[in-house]
């Protein structure tokens, strides 16, 4: 590793979809980052968008510190030390940030963030601390920042046996997603069930078929509520996370909706107990969510199903906006 500073290291700025070398660099920082904290440091949307993919309302902006070899040209180096992703969308942006494990305590975040300071400003721009590490709480401390928002990771373990019965309401049955199909149908769904969610009602064509080419998407567990006409009145789309180092392989209650014509059914705790079961029967006893800390009858449904909180991912802000 260089003994160089990084208050002398150059920062690669890159508007858009990077490239091929730099992408892989990224997402083996990630991984290194996953395994060495337990928590992704990306979320997906912002990873979707650094491969290039276009949902037509965001814009994507890095800022990528090398390390470099002491005997080489500064901007050849082979080590990728960290990098800071800003998701613009209109006026405002979302900051997250990412140090490789070798490369921690020697202040390259700071020397990110000083970086997007100088050529972007902070104006606007609120950042995700995932896992919420003390190291985070501190650099937001520094830059003016303070907690704005709670997404908890909540996690179940437990066997299909310890769920509650759930049955769906008359009328109502489940059947998988179909590619090719039902996309449609789901974006509206989707954008009706999550009208005032900040992410997940803003989903696109773009973003859903980006998520259908990953490696972990599986149709099976993407359970459609529908009536006897086939409308689509609730989804569960599940997701199961590969084993990663010592963390073993987890299932995911990635996005659990309802339409606003099928509320006050029981149709969410339902679909919310067929999708823990789905996983459930794919030999995964450990399944999470994300829930925003806040939305106390989800909290309170989970936490009758047996969840617990895990973890704590936190929005932070500049202070006059907190």
């Amino acid at each position: 590793m260089s003994q160089v500073h990084p208050e002398n290291w150059p920062v690669l700025m890159t508007n858009g979809a990077l490239d091929a070398e730099l992408l892989a660099d990224v997402r083996a920082l990630a991984a290194a980052a996953e395994e060495d904290d337990g928590n992704p440091p990306f979320s997906e949307q912002t990873l979707v968008m650094l491969r290039g993919v276009d949902d037509g309302d965001s814009t994507v902006a890095s800022f990528a510190l090398y390390a470099p070899d002491e005997d080489s040209d500064p901007m050849t180096g082979e080590d990728l030390a960290g990098i800071a992703v800003v998701v613009q969308a209109g006026s405002s942006g979302v900051l997250e940030l990412a140090v490789h494990p070798s490369y921690r305590n020697l202040g390259v975040a700071g020397r990110l963030l000083s970086a997007l300071q100088d050529n972007r400003g902070l104006d606007g721009l609120n950042a995700w601390s995932h896992g919420n590490h003390e190291a985070a709480a501190e650099l937001a401390e520094r830059f003016g920042y303070a907690p704005l928002r709670e997404l908890w990771k909540m996690r179940l373990m437990s066997s299909a046996a310890d769920l509650p019965d759930a049955g769906l309401p008359e009328g109502i049955t489940l059947r998988a997603f179909v590619p090719g199909r039902d996309e449609q149908a789901w974006l509206a769904a989707n954008r009706a069930a999550f009208a005032h969610h900040p992410e997940q009602g803003s989903m696109t064509m773009a973003d859903l078929m980006a998520r259908e080419a990953e490696s972990w998407f599986d149709p099976e567990g993407f359970l459609l509520a529908v009536n006897a006409e086939d409308e689509l009145l609730g989804f569960h789309w599940t997701k199961v996370h590969a084993q990663l180092g010592p963390h073993p392989a987890m299932g995911e209650v990635y996005v659990v909706g309802v339409t606003p014509d099928a509320q006050g059914l029981g149709l969410g705790k339902a679909l919310t107990v067929a999708g823990i079961k789905y996983l459930q029967a794919q030999g995964l006893h450990a399944v999470m969510l994300y829930v925003d800390a806040d939305n106390h009858a989800a909290v309170a449904l989970y936490q009758k199903l047996g969840f617990v909180r895990w973890d704590t991912d936190v929005m932070y802000g500049p202070l006059a906006q907190s």
